[in-house]
């Protein structure tokens, strides 16, 4: 009898689950005086069937501008992207995650891209990011469409890449800008401008109301080991078996992320991905993104990017629920 019942709920759960979709609406957060405007998007639990949103080559499956639905207060997953992505880089988990009950935002960063498209970054980037996600979060719960229906007390972070930096700071992690942390980074002409300028980098903002992230193949790590002391959330560190080399970094530094493993003291899982490579954590490359970017597209032969993101998202999907709980 129990095995029937537990059959019944499944198929229940599976029938509210294809008949349903993400909301999908684009946001902009306001200027403020120190910073420019945020472009992004926000994904949320939609009463309507799936339908698809195209935004240039990617096919979004979701309702754009959907009513949100419920009357439970949901949690916040915050989303960073990598080094010259944007703010879809990350679609299909925020859509499975809207999907699950919890509201998703992401926003482009501006710093990442010079004024012609081209990628940036640099130091004003690292100093920005972390404002730019808090500043999201700030919207969210304040000014967004589902302002009344997010639970500040649940907020979570996913952050790939330069945006897995992006978390660790958010968490509490202090970069060492001068030490060796930072000598021994593929960054390291950074610390040296820093260095020779005699600049003085400002404490970065850290942000308490996160309450448990997913940081995956984290680059730019310039921390001591000490750097981790004041992460207290739980974390989510996934990273990729093999290193690659793109735009002249290394992604990642895998005993670089092996030792954030050693020195963070926090409650965390740390789990490599077999035969992964850097980029297998973005989406599965359409058509028109193969043939434009293929060095973000090729993964190492016998991986499978498409059945890898059906067992990452759902094990992303039991770490928020486990931490945050679910509505």
């Amino acid at each position: 009898m129990q095995l029937v019942k537990f059959f019944v709920a499944v198929t229940f759960y599976l029938t509210v689950m294809l008949a349903h979709a993400a909301g999908v609406r684009f946001i902009e957060v306001p200027a403020d005086a120190d910073s420019p405007s945020l472009k992004g998007a926000m994904w949320y639990p939609c009463p309507q069937p799936p339908g698809e949103i195209q935004v240039g080559p990617f096919t979004l499956a979701g309702v754009k501008d959907c009513q949100a639905s419920g009357e439970d207060k949901m949690p916040l997953i915050v989303i960073s992207h990598g080094w010259g992505g944007d703010d879809i880089s990350h679609y299909d988990l925020a859509e499975m995650l809207a999907d699950a009950g919890f509201v998703v935002a992401a926003v482009t960063h501006p710093l990442d891209r010079a004024p012609d498209g081209s990628i940036a970054g640099g130091l004003p980037d690292f100093i920005a990011r972390p404002t730019d996600s808090k500043r999201l979060i700030d919207f969210m719960l304040n000014k967004s469409p589902t302002a009344s229906q997010i639970d500040p007390r649940r907020i979570g972070f996913f952050g790939f890449s330069f945006g897995g930096y992006t978390g660790l700071v958010l968490l509490g992690a202090a970069p060492d800008w001068i030490g060796d942390g930072c000598a021994g980074s593929s960054l390291a002409p950074i610390c040296g401008q820093i260095r020779k300028e005699k600049l003085q980098v400002k404490p970065l903002p850290h942000d308490p109301r996160i309450k448990a992230a997913v940081i995956a193949d984290p680059c730019c790590l310039w921390f001591a080991p000490d750097s981790f002391a004041a992460i207290t959330a739980p974390v989510q560190l996934w990273t990729s078996e093999h290193e690659i080399k793109w735009s002249g970094f290394t992604m990642p530094s895998v005993a670089t992320v092996a030792a954030l493993d050693k020195n963070l003291l926090a409650n965390h899982e740390y789990r490599v991905v077999p035969n992964s490579a850097h980029f297998a954590f973005l989406f599965t490359c359409p058509p028109a993104v193969a043939r434009a970017a293929p060095e973000i597209c090729i993964d190492p032969s016998g991986f499978d990017r498409a059945a890898f993101h059906k067992e990452f998202d759902a094990d992303v999907l039991a770490f928020f629920r486990a931490n945050l709980g679910g509505t």
